[in-house]
């Protein structure tokens, strides 16, 4: 079973790459992130048509998170973060597929900082870390999945220099995701390539792909059931060379 985590950038924008790379690698779950459309616009029909069911918890212009499912129908859990009722942005969603969770997570950037956005983004991973102890005690498989916002470690970047003052880099952030770790979390592709290195964003400006100046921002969590089933993890980076690609590339686990 391949597990993909993939920010579309605009899903509107990036239907035909979208398309694209689910009829090539023809991945079994797909958790998307940034889709910048509402629910009632988002391409149900494209994306039925080539053999995915969904669910989808978008917004207009900004976030949105879906979970796909080739030849099934994802079984929707959670639609939003506990923990703060005034929070309306789409950032997480929960489905169940075949006996697996899996949760597509778009974590909030967080710059300007410092300020009332890195303020926002580390309640928010309060919150995660909190609905992701609940989910440990259902001792079930389960894959967290998505753009986290948060370069974990120095070589999961091109240059610690350029990026030093980045809310992806603080040490409050990483110390939120390690602390989400600490509860049993396997990160997938850290263990697979624990030497770094490995990017799986890239931005438009300042040729930051043809100069290889990525870093790795997306993850899968994996619980200690669904750890025990890895097969691997990577990132299919060609997908980010294509034209009109979004400036994140698929990142995937395989689980037996």
């Amino acid at each position: 079973m391949k597990i993909v985590t993939y920010n579309v950038n605009g899903i509107k924008a990036r239907l035909p790459r979208l398309l694209e790379y689910l009829t090539e690698q023809q991945p079994d779950i797909v958790c998307l992130q940034e889709l910048k459309t509402t629910d009632e616009t988002f391409p149900e029909r494209e994306i039925r048509d080539i053999g995915y069911g969904g669910v989808w918890h978008g917004q207009k212009g900004f976030n949105g998170v879906a979970v796909l499912a080739r030849g099934a129908d994802p079984v929707e859990r959670h639609r939003g973060l506990g923990g703060d009722p005034e929070d309306e942005q789409s950032r997480y969603l929960e489905a169940e597929v075949d006996g697996l969770v899996v949760a597509s997570i778009y974590l909030p950037n967080g710059n300007p900082r410092p300020g009332p956005k890195f303020d926002y983004k580390l309640r928010w991973m309060e919150r995660l870390a909190n609905h992701a102890r609940a989910l440990l005690v259902e001792e079930k498989p389960v894959v967290l999945a998505g753009d986290y916002n948060v370069i974990p470690n120095d070589d999961d970047a091109y240059s610690v220099r350029a990026l030093a003052e980045d809310a992806l880099m603080q040490p409050e952030s990483r110390a939120a995701y390690r602390r989400l770790l600490a509860q049993g979390w396997t990160d997938a592709l850290r263990t697979r390539h624990p030497r770094g290195a490995v990017w799986t964003f890239w931005d438009y400006q300042a040729q930051a792909w043809a100069r290889d100046a990525g870093f790795r921002i997306d993850h899968l969590l994996l619980s200690p059931q669904a750890a025990d089933r890895m097969l691997g993890a990577g990132v299919d980076k060609e997908y980010r060379g294509r034209d009109k690609a979004s400036d994140h590339a698929p990142t995937w686990v395989r689980l037996r």
